[in-house]
C-alpha cells in the first residue's frame, strides 16, 4: 500500500537484543542532506527523479533515493533518569528500486539511519538509530480485474512498509529517523468509484540492536521478524459517502507470545475502528476517528507475570478545520485527542495500545522530544497552518494536556504516580514549524520547535524529573534524488 507524507509513529514492540553481525564502516551510506521517506509505490504519472534520469529512465524501472541531516536539542528533560539536556545529529539515507515486467513487480529499499553526539544516558533508541537496514524486499503480482469487473487487485509478498488510512494505528512516518517494516502478505483491491479494500497478514520487524552501547556506536545488525509477534487485519474505504465526505472501517488483530529469547506482555488484542473525514480544501473540513480495543494482555513482560488481564481500551481523534481564501491561505483548526489509561481495576487493563501508528501530525515531534502518544492522554488544542507561497509553509499549535487515568504512566513520558496524588493536569504543549523549498522538489529546509509547560502532574509525580519546563529545537535539510 502506498505511503504518504504523514508524520508520527510508534516503534514496533517486542525488541530483543541479539549479537551484532557486523560493524558500520565510517559514515556508511550517510549523506549530509535528506528528504521524505521513500514510498513502496509511485503514481503512474510521477515524473522520474534525478537518479532515474541519470540511468536513462528505462521502461519499467523505479529508482529514487533520499538523504536527510538533522540536528536536534532538548533541555528540561521530562523523562525520568535521562540526560536533562541532550543533542543529537542524525543522518538518514534511503535508496529504493523496483522493476516491473508484465504483471510482476520486484522491489527493495535500503535505509541507513544513524545518530551522533548524544549523551551516554540519552533517550535515543532504536526509533532514531537503525544502521544499514533492508526495510523492503518484496514481489508483487498485478491481478488486474480478475476479482471483478472494474476492480484492480495487487498481491504483495515479502518485506514492506504499511500506511493504512490515517496512519494513526498502522503507518509509515517521516519524522522519525527509522522505518516500521513488516514481513508477510497483503492484498490491495481497488473497487469502482475509488473505493478500496486492503487486507494483510504480517510479522512486524523487531529493530536491532536493542542495547544502548551498540546503538550509540551505530552497530549494523539486521532487523528480524518472528511468528511470536503477528499483526493482521483489513480496512475498507468508501471514497464517497456524500459530496466530499469519505468513510473507513477497519479491524486489526495483534497476537504476541513469549519466545526463547524474549519475554513479552503476551498481548492478544483486537482493535475495531472507523473514520469519517473531508479533506482540507475550500471551506470546512473535518476528521473524526475512533477505535475500541479488547482482548487479553499481561501487566508487565516479566517472566513471572502469568496473569492474563481483560483489555478494554479506546482512542478517539476529532478535528474541525476551516480554510480561508486570503493571502497565505490559512487553515484554522480545532483538535481533540483521547486515549484511555489503565485505572488499576483488578483483573482488567485499560491502557490503549497505539500499535504501529504515527503521531507527529496530531501529537508533536518525536526524536529527542515526543512526550505524547495515543495512551493515557486527553488533549484539546488549536492550530493555524499557512502557505505563503509554493515554497513556504508552516504552522503553530497549542494543546492543553491531561491524563485519562491519574494512576497510570502519562502517555510516552515514563512519568507515573501510582497513588494518583499528583492529579491529572499534565500542562500545555506549544509547537511551531516552518519549511522552505530551497530548490523546488529537490532540497527542502525544515525548522521546528516545541515547548512543554509542565503541569502539576509532571512536577509532583513520584518519579518526575525536576528539570523545569521542556524546550526542544530541530533543524534539518532534506534532498530527494
Amino acid at each position: 500500500m502506498c505511503t504518504s507524507d504523514k508524520d508520527a509513529t510508534s516503534a514496533p514492540a517486542g525488541r530483543t537484543p541479539r549479537q551484532p553481525v557486523r560493524r558500520a564502516l565510517g559514515g556508511g551510506l550517510i549523506a549530509t542532506l535528506s528528504v521524505m521517506s521513500i514510498a513502496p509505490c509511485v503514481a503512474k504519472d510521477a515524473k522520474p527523479g534525478p537518479l532515474l534520469k541519470a540511468v536513462g529512465a528505462p521502461s519499467g524501472l523505479e529508482l529514487r533515493g533520499s538523504a536527510r541531516s538533522r540536528l536536534e536539542v532538548i533541555d528540561g528533560q521530562f523523562r525520568p533518569n535521562r540526560a536533562t539536556s541532550d543533542l543529537l545529529w542524525s543522518a538518514r539515507t534511503t535508496l529504493f528500486a523496483a522493476y516491473k515486467r508484465g504483471i510482476v513487480r520486484i522491489g527493495g529499499e535500503l535505509v541507513d539511519a544513524r545518530g551522533y553526539g548524544e549523551k551516554a544516558n540519552s533517550s535515543v533508541g532504536s526509533g532514531e538509530i537503525d544502521a544499514l537496514e533492508l526495510s523492503q524486499a518484496f514481489a508483487a503480482i498485478d491481478l488486474g480485474a480478475s476479482l471483478g469487473q472494474g476492480t484492480k487487485a495487487v498481491v504483495t509478498g515479502g518485506r514492506f512498509s504499511l500506511d493504512i488510512g490515517s496512519g494513526r494505528l498502522v503507518g509509515r512516518a517521516d519524522f522519525p529517523n527509522t522505518v516500521n517494516s513488516f514481513t508477510g502478505l497483503n492484498l490491495d483491491l481497488s473497487l469502482p468509484g475509488k473505493d478500496r479494500i486492503f487486507a494483510f497478514w504480517a510479522m512486524p520487524q523487531t529493530r536491532l540492536p536493542a542495547d544502548a552501547p551498540a546503538l550509540h556506536h551505530n552497530v549494523v545488525q539486521w532487523d528480524r521478524e518472528s511468528s511470536a509477534l503477528q499483526l493482521f487485519g483489513m480496512s475498507y474505504l468508501k471514497a464517497q459517502l456524500r459530496a466530499g465526505v469519505s468513510g473507513e472501517v477497519y479491524g486489526y488483530r495483534l497476537a504476541e507470545r513469549d519466545s526463547v529469547d524474549s519475554a513479552t506482555r503476551d498481548r492478544r488484542l483486537v482493535t475495531l475502528g472507523g473514520r469519517l473525514f473531508r479533506a482540507p480544501g475550500t471551506g470546512f473540513d473535518f476528521d473524526v476517528e475512533a477505535a475500541y480495543q479488547f482482548g487479553k494482555a499481561r501487566a508487565t513482560n516479566a517472566a513471572t507475570d502469568v496473569t492474563d488481564l481483560d483489555v478494554s481500551a479506546g482512542f478517539a481523534h476529532a478535528e474541525l478545520g476551516r480554510s480561508i481564501k486570503v493571502a497565505w491561505a490559512p487553515r484554522v483548526s480545532l483538535h481533540f485527542d483521547y486515549a484511555s489509561g489503565d485505572g488499576g481495576k483488578s483483573g482488567t487493563f485499560g491502557r490503549f495500545d497505539p500499535l504501529f501508528g504515527m503521531r507527529r501530525a496530531d501529537l508533536g515531534p518525536s526524536g529527542l522530544y515526543g512526550p505524547l502518544s495515543r495512551s493515557n492522554l486527553v488533549s484539546v488544542g488549536a492550530r493555524v497552518d499557512v502557505t505563503p507561497s509554493n515554497r513556504w509553509d508552516g504552522f503553530v499549535s497549542v494543546q492543553k494536556l491531561w491524563l485519562d487515568s491519574a494512576s497510570d504512566t502519562f502517555s510516552a513520558t515514563g512519568v507515573r504516580d501510582r497513588g494518583a496524588a499528583a492529579g491529572r493536569d499534565a500542562g500545555v504543549q506549544v509547537e511551531g514549524r516552518a519549511r522552505y523549498w530551497m530548490i523546488p522538489k529537490l532540497l527542502r529546509l525544515d525548522l521546528g520547535a516545541a515547548y512543554l509547560g509542565k503541569g502539576h502532574f509532571l512536577r509532583a509525580a513520584s518519579n518526575a524529573a525536576h528539570t523545569g519546563d521542556t524546550h526542544y529545537l530541530y533543524f534539518d535539510a532534506a534532498v530527494t534524488f
